[in-house]
């Protein structure tokens, strides 16, 4: 069921409930006639709208379309979901090869953790630490110099594997999500309203990105599958009248959580980045904390041109946290390390798989054990 309140101010909100699957008569709220129109010039910014949805809403159009299993909890879903990325390949065998504890085996490291996009700062960094503790004779053999490496690059990711807490006393949590074009943030913001949501927590979206035709209808169906409110405008409008809609019905209707969706932009497109900017200014002029999260999605294909991306993001807009998206398949996975060491900026959640439940808090030995296995000529 969807309903529509139009303001004077073009504001639309788009509300839609899922029935209950098993239901074998109709709900009462079902059974009722629906709310006739209320003028515009007499109606309060959140009068006829339905009541939030209650938690328990399931997702059943995410669950049946969704082709692939989720991947399992713990480390054991993490293997099965990166073990077929660049990273894996490259060091599967590489120590099998080289059992020797000796140059070339650490020439070989530093070509795969290059090839792999960790970077060369991070991997010079990385390779002339185990060449000191070889040579100080620290190593028995090569599995135990795999195991230095392995907690090597664990100790880069501990620092900045820290999740994202929705502070209960911000009522709205602001989160804005930014990045460039095709990175998935749409895809995540839907995730991320699934995820909330099955925390009890009562949400609302806004779809801010008025540039790309199909955004709109994309957030709004994720909204309808969770049970979220959506606020939107018509295409090409004003993305910072559109957060700033959003936020003002989430305060009145107390929402806990308000995710912010923007059009995605290159980070060379000096007029769009300032953009970002302008909605952060207008949602300061309702609650001067907000945002309270800037939450930046990287595509984990994209290489080290995600160095480059952040760097440009953040002179705009001071990002607090990341999201890596598309992990599992072809993606190479070291850029996590080069951001990790380049900015520091924590890193909320990585994307390994299609399904909600694959947008996974980011846990800095699960990810380095699915790269780099313990144990030698496992990939």
């Amino acid at each position: 069921m969807a309903a529509i309140l139009r303001h004077s101010h073009g504001l639309m909100v788009s509300w839609f409930r899922r029935k209950k699957p098993d239901a074998q008569t109709p709900t009462p709220e079902a059974a009722q006639p629906p709310v006739p129109p209320v003028a515009a010039t007499e109606a309060p910014l959140d009068a006829g709208l339905p009541p939030l949805p209650e938690p328990e809403v399931v997702d059943l159009a995410v669950a049946e379309a969704a082709h692939a299993e989720p991947a399992a909890a713990g480390k054991p879903g993490w293997r099965e979901r990166l073990r077929g990325s660049a990273f894996a390949r490259s060091f599967s065998g590489l120590f099998s090869r080289n059992p020797k504890l000796d140059d070339e085996l650490l020439d070989e490291i530093e070509t795969a953790l290059l090839t792999a996009d960790v970077g060369v700062t991070a991997s010079t960094a990385l390779v002339e630490s185990l060449r000191k503790r070889m040579k100080a004779r620290e190593f028995a053999d090569a599995n135990a110099l795999l195991q230095a490496l392995r907690a090597d690059l664990v100790a880069l990711l501990v620092p900045v594997a820290q999740p994202l807490r929705i502070d209960a006393t911000k009522k709205p949590f602001v989160l804005l999500t930014i990045g460039v074009n095709g990175v998935g943030k749409t895809t995540t913001i839907g995730k991320l309203a699934r995820r909330y949501k099955d925390e009890g927590r009562s949400l609302m979206l806004a779809a801010g990105d008025t540039f790309r035709a199909a955004a709109v209808a994309q957030l709004q169906a994720w909204g309808e599958r969770n049970g979220v409110a959506v606020v939107a405008q018509g295409q090409n409008a004003d993305a910072a009248s559109v957060a700033f809609d959003a936020l003002q019905a989430a305060k009145s209707r107390g929402v806990d959580v308000l995710i912010a969706d923007t059009a995605g932009r290159l980070h060379t497109q000096g007029g769009l980045m300032d953009e970002l900017a302008k909605v952060a200014r207008v949602l300061r002029k309702l609650d001067p904390e907000a945002p309270h999260e800037v939450l930046m999605v990287i595509d984990g294909t994209t290489g080290q041109n995600a160095i480059n991306q952040v760097r440009k993001f953040n002179e705009k807009i001071t990002v607090t946290g990341l999201v890596v998206t598309k992990l599992d398949g072809t993606a190479k996975g070291g850029v996590v390390f080069a951001l990790a060491r380049e900015f520091g900026i924590p890193i909320r959640y990585a994307g390994i798989g299609e399904r909600p439940e694959d947008l996974r808090v980011f846990d800095a030995e699960a990810f380095v054990d699915a790269l780099l296995p313990a144990e030698l000529g496992r990939a």
